[in-house]
């Protein structure tokens, strides 16, 4: 019945059909697509409300006092669930019962191996290849890139050196000393497994370049630039000729997907660094912020779009790309969408990268007093689908729900502040950046339904504050370790931890550090990082000792002379600006702009239109009073179903909901022992639908969790 009514559509030019089945999850967000669709209708929108809890797994390495996290899309391969832990074990589960088969830890498998430090970052995902007995999973745990034998747990010794490759290798510049690691899980294509990385944010980036690496041996066999070098394309789009042996970033962190048919890998990019701060990367800095075609045999270049054209707003390309097929003016097309942190969908056709519908180049705001800083005069802005969520913040959009003086207090500090549009440049005066750091979309990214055409995107919408400030110049004159300190401090650590050591954004107060850490706790940190945390392993003993003893402002080192390196200074790495922080604007614990502080939305991609929009998540303590849904940050995607249904957890509410994906409407929710900052999986065991969640919290100040939990129909 479904096959005729979607071929009826098809000629009545409403929908495009895609015969294919999407009946397993062995892929990251359900296939190389990337559409997070299942065909899977057991469970429906007439019996969602049945659902129970079939069984739940608990890691046992949950830190609480550290705010662990996971986010992990487990994938599923013949009764087999594939997922990592808070401390980035693997795991394999029978995927009927929770019942653990095996688990592999990279900290203990790695503990002998020479400059070995592992760095506790987080994972979104795992990758499945076999070839006849020859079944392997491929994740990073930190630095290292591991292929482990997908029915044992063991190691795969011949892949890289003994079983593991250093993704500090490979980049064509010395970064042993720089942070490199990989939260997303790469992709396969025939007998490569291709994989971008994520690293820091600040001036001391390793370059973002993406790397094809062969299955069985772990040799690299194709690399593409992502910031060119002399002789290859987007080249000039760096006015200084050597940017390319200085600047970092780039980054395809967040994942990628594949046109197996065609071979065509599209993988979107972040921002250079620094993210804020462009004066030592005058131009329009390909290929950060792009959306790339490549040829996934090869690596070379077919197409690319620039989202965000020298970007100073940190608006990385936050998720893979979905591969879609729409019906547009009534002809068939082989799409691929982008959704942006900016709130914005992009459709191109697959194979041209020709836009579907037009994007325009529009003035944007140039005024900036920073010296050095040269803003790019336009950005690109699609015709449709239009913006889903707001653009600028104004005074009337101050949140109705505070007390007046709260009110009154968010009126007086507008008045200081620049405000009301998007693409303002940074500098010392405030500006309010909306939409946000962390989106408009994030890193869940969209699902598709093929059935339908409707793209479902959730998106945040937290108004934030930045504000540049001068950092302190490295003179050759002796300083005090106090001093230097403060010096090294506000070149890495003040954007996350802010001036006051209070934390910023999503980053923790490190006012009580010491009761955490002890100094020599505190200086491994340094050098190997923790989740968002980079590794400063490019810092020298008497560096780290002099942030230490800021920190935690240790008198009787504080006047002591500081007797760091005294290597030149590198202009690339000493920029002259920071920002004082990530800063969320909030008043009373609630965002000073009006709901919604957090949506989901469905967009029909065959004429750009949307079909409906609603908030995503509740506060309590506003549900207690009355007040309407309300929205809240979400991190994590959502998956659609032939069973007419959209699965959603990503809320600091702890819950998991299900939406009619035609409508809009609530149809269930169901609570979990902590938040699901995760994308759901969806598979089959022996007939039996199963929908799977890892509840890891740990963001948004809530509480850590350990465990995936299952749902299904009962028996």
């Amino acid at each position: 019945m479904r096959s005729i009514l979607c071929k009826i559509l098809v000629v009545m030019g409403m929908i495009s059909c895609n015969n294919r089945s999407y009946d397993d999850w062995t892929v990251y967000g359900g296939s190389a697509e990337a559409i997070k669709y299942s065909s899977l209708a057991q469970i429906d929108s007439t019996n969602v409300t049945d659902l129970k809890i079939a069984w739940e797994y608990h890691t046992g390495d949950a830190d609480t006092a550290k705010f662990s996290q996971i986010q992990c899309n487990p994938i599923i391969v013949q009764g087999t669930l594939y997922a990592t832990t808070p401390k980035l074990q693997l795991i394999a589960l029978d995927a009927k019962t929770g019942k653990l088969k095996w688990s592999f830890n990279p900290d203990s498998a790695n503990r002998n191996k020479e400059f070995y430090h592992f760095i506790l970052n987080n994972n979104r995902g795992v990758t499945y290849w076999e070839d006849k007995d020859d079944t392997r999973i491929f994740y990073t745990a930190g630095s290292s890139l591991y292929a482990v034998h997908a029915q044992t747990g063991k190691l795969i010794e011949s892949f890289g050196k003994q079983g593991s490759v250093d993704l500090h290798e490979g980049l064509g510049r010395d970064v042993k000393d720089l942070y490199v690691a990989a939260t997303s899980p790469g992709i396969i294509y025939k007998d490569l497994y291709i994989l971008g990385s994520r690293v820091d944010e600040g001036p001391n980036a390793a370059p973002g370049h993406i790397r094809a690496f062969d299955v069985r041996t772990g040799k690299i066999k194709w690399i593409f630039h992502t910031i060119p070098q002399p002789g290859e394309y987007g080249f000039d789009s760096w006015e200084d000729p050597n940017a390319w042996k200085n600047i970092g970033g780039a980054n395809s962190w967040s994942g990628f997907s594949l046109d197996k048919e065609r071979g065509i890998l599209f993988a979107p990019t972040g921002s250079a660094s620094f993210d804020f701060y462009g004066g030592m990367r005058k131009g329009a800095n390909l290929f950060a912020n792009c959306l790339l075609a490549l040829d996934a045999a090869t690596g070379k270049r077919k197409w690319h779009f620039q989202f965000i054209h020298h970007d100073l707003w940190d608006y990385d390309i936050p998720a893979p790309p979905v591969l879609v097929n729409i019906l547009h003016n009534g002809k068939k097309i082989d799409a691929v969408a982008q959704t942006t942190k900016h709130g914005m969908v992009y459709v191109f056709n697959r194979e041209t990268g020709e836009p579907i519908f037009p994007i325009n180049e529009v003035p944007v705001d140039t005024t900036t007093h920073i010296p050095g800083e040269k803003v790019w005069p336009t950005q690109p802005i699609p015709t449709l689908p239009k913006p889903f969520v707001r653009q600028g913040f104004t005074e009337a959009d101050i949140n109705p729900y505070l007390a007046d003086s709260s009110k009154a207090a968010i009126s007086k500090q507008l008045a200081t502040y620049r405000y009301g549009k998007m693409f303002i440049p940074p500098g010392t005066q405030t500006a309010v950046q909306f939409p946000g750091l962390d989106g408009g979309a994030e890193w869940g990214g969209p699902s598709f339904d093929p059935e339908t055409g409707f793209l479902y995107v959730n998106a945040n919408e937290m108004p934030w504050l930045m504000t540049l400030m001068p950092t302190t110049k490295r003179t050759e004159q002796k300083e005090t370790v106090a001093k230097a300190g403060q010096r090294l401090y506000t070149q890495y650590c003040v954007s996350c931890h802010g001036t006051d050591r209070k934390g910023t954004g999503n980053n923790p107060s490190i006012l009580h550090v010491d009761k955490t850490y002890t100094n020599d706790g505190l200086d491994s940190l340094i050098r190997t990082g923790r989740r968002m945390m980079p590794a400063f392993t490019q810092l020298h003993e008497q560096e780290r000792k002099a942030i230490i003893a800021y920190i935690l402002s240790l008198q009787k080192e504080k006047n002591k002379p500081y007797s760091g390196p005294k290597q030149p200074i590198d202009s690339f790495r000493n920029l002259p600006w920071t920002i004082t922080g990530y800063y969320k604007f909030m008043k009373d614990g609630y965002p000073a702009i009006r709901p919604p502080w957090g949506s989901l939305t469905a967009i029909n991609l065959n004429n750009g239109e949307q079909v409906w929009q609603t908030a995503l998540g509740e506060y309590p303590a506003l549900k207690s009073k009355g007040i309407p849904a309300t929205g809240t940050e979400n991190y994590g995607g959502s998956v659609v179903t032939a069973g007419g249904l959209v699965f959603i957890a990503a809320t600091s509410d702890k819950m998991i909901r299900a939406f009619h994906k035609r409508t809009g409407k609530l149809l269930w929710e169901h609570p979990l022992p902590a938040p699901g900052f995760a994308t759901p999986s969806i598979y089959a065991v022996n007939g039996k639908q199963f929908l799977v969640i890892a509840c890891g919290g740990g963001k948004l100040g809530t509480k850590s969790g350990d465990s995936y939990v299952a749902f299904a129909l009962p028996d």
